[in-house]
């Protein structure tokens, strides 16, 4: 039975194209180019792939040359900075794959706010697909630590917003990054 609508969860060829996409832009962010996107995205769009899948390619790959436009004008170099961009295009996979690095070599408070902020992500991974009691059990997780390390997170983004708006699970995410001039 073909999908009638791009769910990485249900699809394997959905999860695949998100995963391949999502691994490529990363690594296109530390190149400061799309060079490794579009390859990716060439090599599903070479296949004869319903709408659905081709869709879904045609935004995420907008949405990443918006993000990696705005991360070059800002100059953001800080993986942190980075995510916020991402977070802020709702590019909430790419965040969670973006921070999992720098999560796997932190270590005391930093590890715990990186591993929320990527629950927060997942938070609205889950609310996307519509599985409110995983967005419900993340986004707990998620406020409880970055409540309980208030005083370590790095201030680029506005965390109370944040808070409140996974402790009402809120399904429209909040813009989080703050705005400087460039």
């Amino acid at each position: 039975m073909a999908a009638t609508r791009f769910d990485p969860f249900a699809d394997r060829l959905c999860r695949d194209i998100r995963n391949d996409l999502s691994a490529a832009f990363v690594r296109g962010l530390a190149r400061q180019d799309l060079a490794p996107v579009e390859a990716a995205a060439a090599g599903f769009l070479s296949r004869d792939l319903p709408g659905l899948y081709r869709d879904y390619i045609a935004a995420r790959l907008k949405k990443y040359r918006q993000a990696l436009a705005l991360i070059q004008v800002r100059r953001l170099d800080s993986t942190l900075a980075r995510a916020l961009v991402l977070w802020d295009e709702e590019l909430f996979f790419e965040v969670h794959e973006l921070l999992e690095p720098a999560w796997l070599a932190a270590v005391g408070q930093e590890k715990m706010i990186l591993q929320a902020l990527i629950r927060a992500a997942g938070t609205y991974v889950q609310l996307e697909r519509g599985n409110l009691e995983g967005a419900r059990k993340m986004a707990a997780r998620a406020q409880a630590t970055l409540a309980a390390n208030r005083a370590a997170v790095p201030p680029l983004f506005d965390l109370d917003l944040l808070l409140d708006k996974l402790g009402r699970l809120d399904p429209m995410p909040p813009r989080l990054r703050k705005e400087t001039p460039p």
